[in-house]
């Protein structure tokens, strides 16, 4: 199985619906809450620059985006294979 990293905050909306369809796929993660450590949320800015909201995902250390972007994956049928390769 995949490694997969998420940057969220607790009280993000965007971050639960991402991690529900993580859950929903028994994919296990490490999640990285940005609110509680000013240097978490530096090294998600450097992993990923230019980006400031959450959730972000990375999957076998590769950045895909937010969730939005997880759950087109998803529907365009990509996010099993990425998952599983």
């Amino acid at each position: 199985m995949a490694k997969v990293e998420i940057y969220s905050k607790s009280t993000c909306p965007y971050c639960v619906r991402a991690k529900a369809l993580l859950e929903s796929k028994g994919v296990e993660y490490t999640e990285y809450d940005v609110a509680a450590n000013e240097d978490i949320r530096n090294k998600m800015l450097e992993r990923a620059p230019g980006v400031r909201t959450v959730p972000q995902i990375f999957i076998n250390d590769k950045h895909y985006g937010g969730c939005d972007d997880l759950h087109a994956l998803d529907a365009k049928g990509e996010l099993d294979t990425i998952l599983n390769g």
